[in-house]
């Protein structure tokens, strides 16, 4: 079932995962491991991220360094047909733009089309560490919204081989990433608001946001869409914090201001399953404060670390 029917059908608030894939050479048990604890409570449907390759230099004989791609947790589309195997819930895996090309782009949702996934998260996705900025694959894509535009030719049966006759359309469901404190190559939020507009106006149904700790961002941040004509479902993402080193590790990689009140907490903290008990309250609270504001869905990002996520989504839809 599709997220936008998902939400549509339902008479009450919703929740979702977000979950990593393993790194290689581990099994997917540790999927399960993450997954099992959360079941009873109904997850509606569940995000399997993607990594993109890395590069690493080794050394050669004479002291040449050779350039070596890697990729340390490939299995998406694998993990979504498991999860969807395993546990008859939707998997939504991400597709993203950076080091792939559009045939290669192409030939994955063909894939995910024959397995019956029917939702994708449309995402230009981070750049490689070792860049300086986000470097697109030749003959790739740049942005998310070329991405989403060629998912939508998709789902008209407009494939990029023009000799095909009556192609099978495929009838995929398309959510986007906003981000309530703007994304970070953002000049404004101004800006940021006019390009997930676009992403929107070319066919995506749904977005989910960055997380974030302070509601009034997300609120206003929903304001403004609706202000700017998006009607689409907004779904907010959460994460409980867990350890003290993420109150600087958190705002670094994420781009996010933490709120007065939860850094003091978590500072009080004498270790980190006291941290862990701050995280979980203040998930709480954001959550029933958010269902409150009339959110269809809450996205909980678990990475799969389900002990914390559990704790709120028992108290919040248990």
């Amino acid at each position: 079932m599709k997220v936008t029917e998902h939400l549509k059908k339902a008479k009450k608030p919703l929740f979702s995962l977000e979950i990593l894939p393993p790194l290689k050479g581990k099994g997917i048990q540790s999927i399960y491991d993450g997954i099992d604890p959360l079941i009873e409570f109904g997850p509606s449907f569940i995000n399997v991220t993607y990594h993109r390759e890395e590069f690493v230099y080794k050394k050669r004989e004479k002291g040449y360094l050779e350039k070596i791609a890697i990729k340390k947790r490939p299995g998406t589309v694998g993990i979504c047909a498991a999860i969807v195997n395993k546990y008859k819930i939707d998997a939504v895996p991400h597709i993203i733009c950076g080091g792939f090309t559009k045939e290669e782009t192409e030939n994955a949702l063909i894939d995910l089309n024959f397995l019956g996934i029917d939702n994708v998260l449309a995402l230009r996705g981070d750049p490689i560490k070792t860049e300086p900025g986000f470097v697109a694959e030749e003959l790739g894509h740049s942005y998310a919204g070329q991405l989403v535009n060629q998912i939508v030719g998709l789902n008209k049966g407009d494939y990029m081989d023009e000799d095909l006759q009556n192609a099978t359309p495929t009838d995929f469901c398309i959510g986007v990433a906003g981000y309530p404190e703007k994304h970070f190559e953002a000049p404004n939020l101004k800006t940021d608001m006019k390009f997930l507009k676009q992403k929107i106006e070319l066919g995506a149904e749904y977005i989910v946001t960055q997380l974030f700790y302070d509601n009034n961002k997300f609120k206003d941040f929903v304001n403004l869409c609706r202000a700017e004509g998006i009607t689409v479902p907004i779904i907010p993402g959460l994460k409980p914090i867990s350890t003290k080193k993420q109150i600087l590790s958190l705002p670094k990689f994420f781009h996010i201001d933490l709120p007065d009140d939860l850094v003091d907490a978590v500072e009080k903290c004498k270790d980190n399953d006291e941290v862990k008990q701050v995280g979980i309250e203040w998930a709480i609270q954001q959550s029933k404060d958010l269902i409150d504001f009339g959110v269809p869905c809450i996205h909980y990002y678990t990475m799969g670390k389900s002990v914390a996520t559990r704790e709120v989504v028992k108290a919040v839809f248990g």
